[in-house]
């Protein structure tokens, strides 16, 4: 059980510690927060609640830390994030138990996450390594009117303190994502991970801790939102946010002031099918995109634009591979487990009830049992329907028929968000041209959008997001440029 063996320590009595000051630490407030089992709908599991005071003094140690992390040869910091890797690795079934526990994520696909995680983390110390031992070498002479009496050395110094937030889908790979390049760019990290799956990220954490970071370098602080949320986005002493999650990602960009924001937001993913694509593989991987983890990802299939001609084709053969996915709690890997709380099981409820009253064909009954949804595809789908640009994270996907390539990029385009679009087709100059129309941060080109490889770049239009992740965007985005001029003595032309 979670708590057990090398894990114990982060535990008392029935409620997880928060890591501050290379500790774990019970909360003053004597409080906690529950986090609610998704299947069960029951508290699973309990996490401090920490105070505003107790974030000051996580604030004070990461900006001390992070001042001798920086002096520290960037091969020793490497050397630390392959430790951690290889210990993230070994600890990957309790970490996964967690995150079946915590976010109802089918069991393989858990233990997936942490592997991936590990992976993340050791690339990241590779690729730290060459990026940050490089600089650039500038002559002044190269500008118009100068003589070569000038020297630039341009190198990539860390930001000071990073907020990392992640969100309850991938709450640990989310949170390495952040915490890896970081760590490397020689910055500290405060974490302050979602409610659900804090615990798999108190874990994550404890990994970093047996590691042998230096002391205050990494803080991880549970809390209610409402207590420490905005008093942790806007405090002086955070000199970078990276974020990934909901619309709370546009209320703090407000009100985070003049530090670096790196954001992944929500996303619409629509998915273009052309007369020419090949079906069987459209509906594969519409069903893969749309359904996997119940949906409950940025980079889910959210739409599928079908031109009219091959639509009825294209829908029996998602209809026929919908029935075939199994749907249950995510112990037994079922492919559609239960969402993660019962707010976003109302909301996803409240969008196909409008979409029913507005009249969408329903390709399979609406059954709902507590937080769990089964698999609805809905043909016919409208743009007065709130289905065609909501976001609905849930296994719900709307099938708006087109009549030209036009219609699709104009939907697709409309929309608020903008974080990636998938088209299928087997003329690759088409593909070409529409990726080009479609306003999103990346185009698949036949197969389901999706995040990684980790090192891939990953950034979303408009309401999606600012800045780009991908481990070498997100340690230069975790860096600035400092630049050192040697001044030469006016050139005499006698010499040589």
């Amino acid at each position: 059980m979670a708590g057990s063996g090398t894990f114990a320590e982060i535990i008392d009595g029935d409620v997880f510690k928060y890591y501050a000051q290379g500790h774990w630490n019970k909360s003053s407030s004597g409080k906690f927060v529950p986090i609610i089992n998704p299947t069960t709908r029951k508290t699973h599991f309990k996490v401090q609640a920490c105070t505003q005071k107790e974030v000051n003094r996580v604030m004070e140690s990461a900006k001390t830390a992070q001042k001798s992390w920086a002096k520290t040869p960037l091969w020793k910091r490497a050397e630390l994030l392959h430790k951690a890797a290889a210990i993230l690795k070994e600890h990957k079934a309790p970490i996964a138990e967690c995150l079946v526990k915590e976010i109802a994520k089918p069991a393989k696909d858990a233990v997936t996450e942490v592997i991936r995680s590990g992976d993340l983390v050791s690339y990241c110390a590779e690729e730290g390594v060459r990026i940050l031992g490089e600089g650039k070498f500038l002559v002044s002479d190269s500008f118009p009117g100068n003589e070569r009496t000038k020297y630039c050395l341009t190198s990539k110094i860390p930001l000071g303190v990073v907020l990392a937030i992640p969100p309850f889908n991938y709450p640990v790979n989310l949170a390495v994502s952040k915490i890896a390049p970081a760590l490397i760019a020689g910055n500290s990290i405060v974490l302050k991970p979602p409610t659900q799956g804090a615990v798999a990220a108190l874990h994550m954490v404890h990994c970093f801790h047996l590691a042998g970071f230096p002391e205050g370098l990494i803080s991880c602080v549970t809390g209610k939102g409402s207590e420490i949320g905005d008093f942790l986005t806007m405090h002086p002493g955070v000199n970078c946010i990276s974020f990934t999650g909901g619309d709370t990602g546009i209320a703090i960009s407000k009100k985070a002031g003049m530090v670096p924001l790196q954001m992944e937001l929500g996303g619409k993913d629509a998915c273009i099918v052309l007369e020419d694509a090949d079906l069987d593989l459209a509906a594969a991987n519409i069903v893969k995109g749309g359904f996997s983890y119940s949906g409950q990802r940025c980079t889910a299939v959210k739409v599928a634009l079908v031109m009219e001609s091959v639509a009825n084709t294209l829908v029996k053969k998602i209809n026929d591979k919908i029935a075939k996915l199994t749907v249950g709690p995510p112990e037994i890997d079922s492919d559609v487990t239960p969402v993660v709380t019962e707010s976003s099981a109302n909301f996803i409820e409240g969008l196909v009830m409008d979409a029913k009253e507005k009249g969408a064909t329903f390709c399979q009954e609406y059954v709902r049992e507590g937080n769990l949804i089964w698999p609805l595809l809905l043909d016919n789908v409208r743009p007065d329907m709130r289905i065609a640009w909501e976001e609905p994270f849930g296994p719900v996907l709307p099938v708006i028929r087109i009549n030209s390539v036009e219609e699709g990029i104009h939907h697709c385009n409309a929309s608020n968000f903008g974080l990636q679009g998938c088209v299928f087709t087997r003329d690759i100059n088409k593909a070409m041209l529409i990726s080009d129309a479609m306003e999103t941060g990346t185009v698949q080109i036949n197969s389901a959008p999706a995040r990684g490889p980790d090192h891939f770049p990953f950034q979303g239009l408009k309401d999606s997001g600012i800045g780009s992740q991908g481990i070498a965007n997100s340690i230069n985005m975790m860096t600035k440029v400092k630049t050192t001029i040697i001044n030469l003595p006016a050139p005499s032309y006698t010499m040589g």
